[in-house]
C-alpha cells in the first residue's frame, strides 16, 4: 500500500507542474471601515539565512529570506508563519480589499510573520543568475487554475470573488512575483526559513500551493514548527524507501531517511481544499495525492487530515481560500484545528514581557 501511494503521489506531482502555475493576490480600493483599530505592540522586519560570495575585500550577500512581522499587544505563545506561493499580498487582503489572514489573526492575538523565501519578492538577491520574462497566456491559465471559473472570465456563480469588480481582478492578476519552483530552491528556502524560526520562536506554518513542500522541508530542520496548515498543497516529502528512481518534478517529491520522515509524523497537519474540486487537472490530480500522503504519514503514527471546505458548508472557495470573500469563516476552521491541538492559548501576554523583546 505504501509503495502504491508513493508512486501515485510522485506521478501526480509531475503532472501538476504542467498545469498549475504560481498563485497570487490582490487588493482593491474597497477597505473595511467597521473594524476597530488594531493594537500592535511591535512590528518590523529581518532577514534570515543566506550566505556570502566573493572574497573578504570584494563580497556580496545573497540567498537570504525576509520576514515581516507584527506582534499584537496581547499575544498568544504560538505565531502564524504565512508562506505564499506568489506574493505576501495573498495574506494581507481579501479579494475586495477587506481584511486578509494577517489582520484577522492579529485581531485574534496571533503573532504574524510574513515570509519571502530566498530569490522571491523582497528577498530577491539570489547567489546564482535567475531570469524572468512575461508568459503570454498565464493570466488565462491562472483564472482556471485558481478555480474562479471553468474558462477565462466564465465565473462560477457561487465563486467567493467579487465578480463585478474589474479592479479586484486586475489587482489579483498583478500581485505576483516570479516563483522558481524546483527541489533545489525549495530546499534553499526551507533552510533559510528554519533560520528565521530560530528568531521567531514556535509557529504554525500556514502555506499555499507549492509552499506546502517547503513547509515540510522546514519542519525537518526546525523544532519550532508546531503544526502545518497547507492550503491546496502540491508537493511532498516521502521516505527514501518509497523512491522508485524516477527524477523529481518541480514540486518534488523529496525523499528523506525514514527516521526523518517519522519526525514529520509528530507534527499535526491539515491539508485544506476549496470548492469545485471536480475541475480537470489541478484538484483532480493534487487532492488524491494529498489523501495518499495523509494515509502514508498516518501509517507511521502521524496526525494529518484533509479538510474540504465545501463539506463544512463553505461553498465557492478558490485555490486561495484565505483571500476569498468568506475568509473569516475559513479562518474559523483554521483556529478550530489549532485549538484541537492545543496551539491556540488565550492571548494574555502584554508588552513588557519576554515575548516583547526585539526579534532581531
Amino acid at each position: 500500500m505504501k509503495a502504491e501511494n508513493t508512486l501515485s503521489i510522485r506521478r501526480t506531482i509531475s503532472l501538476i507542474g504542467l498545469s498549475w502555475g504560481a498563485v497570487s493576490l490582490v487588493s482593491a480600493s474597497h477597505a473595511q471601515t467597521t473594524q476597530p483599530p488594531l493594537t500592535i505592540a511591535r512590528q518590523g522586519a529581518f532577514t534570515a539565512g543566506g550566505t556570502t560570495v566573493g572574497t573578504p575585500s570584494s563580497s556580496a550577500v545573497c540567498d537570504h529570506g525576509q520576514v515581516e512581522y507584527q506582534i499584537p499587544a496581547k499575544a498568544r505563545s504560538v505565531g502564524l508563519f504565512l508562506w505564499h506561493s506568489s506574493s505576501v499580498n495573498v495574506w494581507k487582503n481579501r479579494w475586495d480589499g477587506g481584511e486578509g489572514f494577517e489582520s484577522i489573526f492579529l485581531r485574534r492575538g496571533f503573532p504574524i510573520y510574513l515570509w519571502d523565501g530566498p530569490g522571491v519578492g523582497r528577498a530577491s538577491l539570489p547567489c546564482v543568475p535567475m531570469e524572468s520574462a512575461p508568459e503570454p497566456g498565464s493570466d488565462q491559465q491562472s483564472f482556471t487554475a485558481w478555480r474562479f471559473g471553468p474558462s477565462y472570465m466564465d465565473w462560477y456563480p457561487d465563486v467567493q470573488f467579487p465578480r463585478g469588480d474589474k479592479r479586484a481582478w486586475d489587482q489579483a492578476i498583478r500581485a505576483r512575483y516570479t516563483e522558481y519552483d524546483n527541489v533545489e530552491n525549495a530546499k534553499l528556502q526551507a533552510h533559510a526559513a528554519a533560520a528565521a524560526l530560530d528568531r521567531t520562536g514556535p509557529v504554525v506554518l500556514v502555506t499555499n500551493s507549492a509552499g506546502g513542500l517547503r513547509a515540510l522541508l522546514t519542519a525537518l530542520e526546525s523544532d519550532k514548527v508546531k503544526a502545518i496548515v497547507a492550503y491546496e498543497n502540491v508537493g511532498f516529502v516521502l521516505p527514501e524507501s518509497e523512491n522508485d528512481g524516477a527524477p523529481p518534478g518541480k514540486y518534488g517529491p523529496v525523499y528523506v531517511p525514514l527516521e526523518a520522515f517519522k519526525k514529520l509524523a509528530k507534527i499535526p497537519m491539515q491539508f485544506v481544499w476549496g470548492d469545485h474540486l471536480s475541475q480537470p487537472r489541478g484538484p483532480q490530480m493534487a487532492l488524491p495525492a494529498n489523501r495518499k500522503f495523509v494515509e502514508l504519514i498516518n501509517s507511521y503514527g502521524g496526525k494529518a487530515e484533509i479538510l474540504e471546505l465545501a463539506e463544512q458548508g463553505l461553498k465557492g472557495n478558490t485555490h486561495l481560500p484565505f483571500a476569498d470573500m468568506n475568509n473569516v469563516a475559513v479562518a474559523d476552521q483554521l483556529q478550530s484545528f489549532l485549538a484541537r491541538h492545543n496551539l491556540s492559548d488565550a492571548p494574555t501576554k502584554k508588552p513588557g514581557t519576554a515575548k516583547s523583546k526585539p526579534i532581531n
